[in-house]
């Protein structure tokens, strides 16, 4: 409840601010999914991080692949109008074909942002670097991301999920949402 009380309150100070709230999978709790996305935000996120394949090994035993779907799922199922973001590290030791797959899952999802980084081992207690991907394949993704339908897909070896361009462009295409929702007569 945190999220969704920070979010009105951002919103009650200053409604023009555009919110996005990176949020956890609340081990699967739809109903704090569900909470958040009627807070008022504008950007519901959620990060996959990584292929179905690595889960395992990447993420929190409490979290898994299908469960952070279903999360991704329930926000547009509940609010169709939230724009929806997710974001996956490389460079972990997936193929080609498991990110292909894990950006056609998050399109069938109805996520509209996503994003692409690489992986940057923290500390030597976290996984090691398997591979550092280059540049030309990063932009090799953001066209597969496109050409999937993603409103926006911002992918690089810096990217993050926080990613400035993307910032600019969700508020852009919030601002054009809320211009036609404000021109749009009432049917009352």
């Amino acid at each position: 409840a945190h999220f969704a009380e920070t979010v009105r309150e951002l919103k009650r100070r200053k409604p023009e601010i555009l919110v996005e709230c990176l949020t956890p999978d609340f081990r699967g709790n739809l109903d704090g999914v569900s909470c958040v996305v009627h807070s008022g935000l504008d950007v519901f996120a959620h990060n996959i991080e990584t292929v179905k394949e690595l889960q395992w090994l990447v993420r929190d035993p409490r979290a898994n692949y299908n469960q952070s779907m279903e999360v991704l799922r329930h926000a547009k199922r509940v609010r169709p109008e939230v724009i929806t973001k997710s974001s996956i590290m490389l460079g972990l030791g997936e193929t080609d074909e498991q990110i292909l797959q894990t950006m056609k899952d998050l399109r069938a999802t109805d996520v509209d942002c996503v994003t692409l980084g690489q992986y940057m081992q923290p500390t030597k207690l976290h996984m090691k670097v398997t591979q550092f991907v280059t540049p030309e394949k990063f932009k090799f993704w953001e066209k597969v991301g496109q050409d999937l339908g993603f409103l926006y897909t911002a992918s690089g070896p810096l990217v993050r999920s926080s990613y400035k361009a993307g910032e600019y462009f969700l508020k852009n295409v919030l601002q054009r949402r809320n211009q036609d929702a404000a021109q749009t007569p009432s049917p009352i």
